[in-house]
């Protein structure tokens, strides 16, 4: 598995897996596919660890890999941290089973293409967390796990609307009555009478988006990547230039001085 907010990341509206999903490709590059394709999301698919588990190569990954992305299966780009209060872009490889064509990877990195729904993990809810510990502030109040359980879901509303734990504690715990006979049914009518006022919340941003070319790895608009790749390594020239093709240490100096200059727009745009 890659570090947390790497690896593989399906896209959304995924086909059903079949036994026929990668038959249009080279063998090579549908054994790869059908590979990556059982991979749960955040697996490794760099290079080397898959060169370390295929019968092949790292250049001939590489290229299996570009091809794949020509093929309309991958993407790799950098994605923005939205809603994290943080400036940090991250590297992103997504995958679909099935193929898409430039149009729909250009809707996807506008946001046009709604993510999946992510299934709940099977832990504690902060809620619960926060009325479990309630009896260590005021041991009048401690509740058993149903009674957390049964709670959570009102407390959730809170955190919900913007509500911190220290604001919860100070509302549920000050001004309690001497003895506490039901502290969940106490616990209950101040969930429901105290609750904060809804907060007037912004409509979500998408996540912003930059692919990069399969092969030389430069950054660019979705419409200028079709297959995959920039004009410089499809061979072609720029509109009334008669000189050759780039070289490809032209094309690294190209995506150095790309990337120094989305670094200092990303620096200079707040979170």
């Amino acid at each position: 598995m890659a570090n947390p907010g790497y690896g593989k990341r399906s896209a959304p509206d995924q086909s059903r897996r079949t036994a026929h999903d990668f038959t249009h490709l080279p063998p090579r590059e549908a054994a790869v596919a059908a590979y990556v394709d059982r991979l749960p999301d955040g697996a490794d698919i760099s290079v080397k660890t898959l060169a370390k588990q295929l019968p092949y190569g790292q250049c001939a990954l590489r290229t299996a890999l570009n091809r794949l992305q020509q093929a309309g299966h991958l993407r790799r780009g950098r994605e923005h941290l939205a809603g994290t209060g943080s400036p940090r872009w991250i590297t992103r490889s997504w995958w679909s089973r099935s193929a898409r064509d430039d149009d729909w990877w250009t809707a996807f990195t506008r946001g046009d293409v709604p993510e999946p729904e992510q299934p709940p993990r099977p832990t504690r809810s902060r809620a619960h967390i926060l009325l479990a510990a309630l009896g260590r502030t005021a041991p009048a109040l401690s509740l058993s796990q149903a009674d957390c359980a049964a709670l959570a879901p009102l407390l959730a509303e809170w955190f919900a609307r913007g509500a911190s734990d220290e604001y919860v504690l100070q509302a549920l715990t000050s001004g309690l009555p001497s003895p506490v006979h039901h502290p969940a049914a106490l616990l209950r009518k101040r969930l429901t009478d105290k609750i904060p006022p809804e907060p007037v919340r912004p409509p979500a941003r998408p996540p912003l988006r930059i692919l990069e070319c399969a092969k030389c790895g430069a950054p660019g608009r979705p419409e200028a990547l079709p297959g995959g790749l920039c004009g410089a390594c499809r061979g072609e020239r720029a509109p009334g230039s008669h000189n050759t093709p780039l070289s490809a240490p032209e094309v690294r100096s190209r995506v150095a001085e790309i990337r120094g200059a989305m670094n200092e727009r990303r620096e200079r745009t707040p979170a």
